[in-house]
Formats: C-alpha cells, sequence, structure tokens
C-alpha cells in the first residue's frame, strides 16, 4: 500500500512539474509576441544600427571581437540560438540554489535580452528571450549577431557600445586597440558597474580572458 502511495506521489510530482514547465512556457511566449508587436525585430536592429556610435564588425579590433567570443560563448559559431550545455551547467547550478544564479546565456540570447527585456532574472522572461533568439538567428547571420552585441552592451562608467567604451578608456576608436586594450575591453561586460570603476578586479579579469583567447584560438 505504502508503495503504491509512493508511485502515485511521485507520478503527480512529475505531471505538476510539466504543468509548470508547461505554464512558463505559454507566458514567456505570450511575452515575447508582446515585444515584438510593439516593435518587431527588425526595426529594433535598425534603430540601434542609426545610433552614431555604431561601429561595423569590419571596423572593429579582431582582438576585441575575437576575446569576446572566447569569453562570452566560445561555441556562439557553432550552435544555434543557445548553447545546450551551458544551459544544462546553469540550469543545475540554478535548482540547487532554487533562484536563477547563473544565466548560461549565448550571445544571441544577451543581444535578445539587451534590445527587448530588462536585466531582471527571472524563468518567464528567460523563454521569451529564448524566443527572440531565435528570431535573430532566423534572421541575422552570427557576425551580425555579434556585431549587436558588442555595440548594444554595457562597459560601465556610462559606456554603451564599443567605440564609446573605447573611446572614453584608451581614447581610441575600435579598430585601433592593441591586444592589451582589447582583452581589457572584453571582460568588462560580465560586471560593468564593478569592473569599470576598479581597475584591480579589470585587470584580474583581463587575465581570465587573455586565457580564454588563447584557449579560443587555439581550438580554431
Amino acid at each position: 500500500m505504502i508503495v503504491k502511495w509512493i508511485k502515485k506521489l511521485f507520478k503527480l510530482g512529475i505531471a505538476l512539474v510539466i504543468l509548470f514547465v508547461i505554464a512558463i512556457g505559454l507566458i514567456g511566449y505570450f511575452q515575447y509576441k508582446e515585444a515584438i508587436s510593439e516593435i518587431p525585430i527588425s526595426e529594433k536592429v535598425e534603430s540601434v544600427k542609426k545610433v552614431d556610435s555604431f561601429v561595423p564588425l569590419g571596423e572593429i579590433s579582431p582582438d576585441f571581437t575575437d576575446a569576446v567570443v572566447a569569453v562570452e560563448d566560445h561555441r556562439f559559431y557553432e550552435h544555434g540560438a543557445f548553447d545546450f550545455i551551458s544551459l544544462v551547467r546553469a540550469a543545475l547550478v540554478n535548482l540547487k540554489a532554487k533562484e536563477i544564479k547563473e544565466g548560461g546565456s549565448s550571445l544571441t540570447q544577451q543581444v535578445a535580452k539587451n534590445l527587448y527585456f530588462s536585466n531582471e532574472q527571472h524563468f518567464i522572461r528567460k523563454v521569451a528571450e529564448l524566443f527572440v533568439a531565435f528570431d535573430l538567428e532566423r534572421i541575422y547571420s552570427k557576425d551580425d549577431i555579434l556585431e549587436l552585441y558588442v555595440n548594444i552592451i554595457y562597459y560601465g562608467e556610462g559606456n554603451y557600445g564599443i567605440k564609446e567604451a573605447s573611446t572614453y578608456y584608451f581614447g581610441k576608436l575600435p579598430v585601433e586597440l592593441d591586444y592589451d586594450e582589447a582583452t581589457f575591453l572584453a571582460g568588462l561586460p560580465q560586471s560593468p558597474s564593478v569592473y569599470g570603476a576598479n581597475i584591480n578586479l579589470a585587470k584580474r579579469r583581463q587575465s581570465e580572458v587573455m586565457e580564454a583567447l588563447s584557449n579560443y584560438r587555439m581550438g580554431k
């Protein structure tokens, strides 16, 4: 009798989890539809490109763009809208903490978030963000998405986009950045408010970027 009740409770628990996942998925989908109905993705992207500080990918130091991919999403050119491996790792961390501690977001997901959503970490927003990421991957190339990322991400001290950041920190255009400057800037987006105001912590982060970039280029 006890074994039967345990089995029933186990099945009920699984059913409740499935219903919860479906509910989160539906709410996230509706949030996504609401966001793109207000401003379609193509219009949103074009508005970003019209900003004076927008810089085409070909006018940015390759050391910087390689460093960004290496440290933020080293499988960026291999996976789609999301990186399954990173999501599984993040999910395990979040389940253990019973809250979102680690995002596991691909560069495409981060572009989706910065285009449409806030930095608030909750499951519904992550689902909505993922739907936008699927659209971005369908409409744009990987280089287009990387170009968007480096132009909209926050680098600390009030600087959005690589042109503002390179000008503020080094008085240079993005194409003029040397290896040291490029790896420094690539490390800032992880925690811009902290690194932008603390040179010592930023330098520690830069060391992580350099190591990631070295591994990334060896694996190419």
